[in-house]
């Protein structure tokens, strides 16, 4: 094959020394001198798609948005094949960033999905209708898994709350890399897949808070947590969702549900008696009553909707110690 009047051939020995060079500067996050190498790289084949490619990967690590989508346009038009290249992913996460759609939905329909509207349609690409994924919020730090909901190839909305330390909120959409790191399976047999956070896309103005309560039944805890989401935000209760993973465990197929009572997850490396943010696993009674909760909602209606949660039943209802912690 031949690429603007060039024949198309192996890479060079030099080529392939600075692109293995570059690749473990990068894995050591010396990004800039991996820089130089690939673009010297480049320069010594520039009619290989893998150069720019390579370039464009380099840049979205970066999050040098602007960079990444000029290297990621030279990447696809060296192609020699027709659509499913990852290099047209990268190309559409780098348009995502920087909110170029028509550029983002040229290159998910060159990849091979189906996208609303025409490629050169000036509004964000919706309805593409991807279902629910996790997202791994700060991979590189305390990588905490989250559910949402994906909006598109590149980016997901929170719709679990984050614990405090993720920095993240309900409500918030994040932008996310196109490999999966693991995935979450359901009961029911349904797989997800777990994409790494690259950066925040869209912020939320909702806060984030943390209170104690008494809740004398599951059922009185998921009185909470109907009432919030009727009221447009969230609860959520951190005793019965968190559980700490290596990396290892939360980078493979991992069960969603927890199991009951005396049930010990051996993927659970938290220490045992420790409801909350230390884990998930108590005692071995089958409900605790003192729950630790994540509300999402605005500093005008969160005390008045836990009061309103106590008034509905007030022998096996309170709360305490409410605190805004993001």
């Amino acid at each position: 094959m031949r690429i603007f009047g060039k024949g198309r051939h192996r890479p060079s020995a030099s080529w392939r020394q600075a692109t293995d060079r570059a690749f473990t500067l990068i894995g050591d996050g010396r990004y800039e001198d991996a820089g130089a190498l690939l673009t010297r790289a480049a320069d010594l084949e520039p009619w290989l798609s893998e150069s720019w490619f390579n370039l464009a990967l380099l840049h979205k690590f970066r999050h040098d948005w602007e960079q990444a989508r000029a290297a990621g346009l030279r990447a696809v038009a060296l192609l020699d094949r027709d659509s499913g290249a990852p290099d047209w992913w990268n190309v559409g996460i780098a348009a995502t960033a920087l909110q170029d759609w028509p550029l983002a939905r040229r290159a998910w329909q060159a990849y091979g999905l189906r996208t609303p509207g025409g490629a050169t349609d000036a509004g964000e690409p919706l309805g593409m209708d991807l279902g629910s994924a996790a997202v791994r919020l700060s991979p590189e730090g305390e990588a905490e898994v989250v559910w949402g909901r994906r909006l598109d190839p590149a980016r997901i909305e929170v719709l679990s709350i984050p614990l405090p330390s993720s920095g993240r909120r309900w409500g918030e959409v994040v932008l996310h890399d196109g490999v999966p790191h693991g995935e979450r399976t359901t009961a029911a047999g349904h797989a997800y897949p777990v994409f790494d956070e690259i950066e925040l896309w869209a912020p939320s103005p909702v806060p984030t808070w943390v209170v104690l309560l008494e809740a004398a039944t599951e059922a009185d805890r998921d009185a909470l947590e109907q009432l919030a989401a009727d009221a447009g935000f969230a609860a959520e209760d951190w005793s019965s969702s968190v559980r700490l993973l290596c990396r290892m465990c939360s980078e493979s197929r991992m069960p969603s549900d927890e199991g009951d009572g005396e049930h010990l997850d051996p993927h659970d490396h938290s220490e045992p008696g420790h409801p909350g943010p230390l884990g998930h696993r108590t005692d071995g009674q089958l409900w605790v009553p003192e729950r630790e909760c994540g509300v999402a909602a605005p500093a005008a209606l969160v005390r008045g909707l836990l009061d309103g949660w106590v008034a509905d039943s007030p022998d096996s209802r309170d709360w305490r110690d409410l605190e805004e912690v993001c």
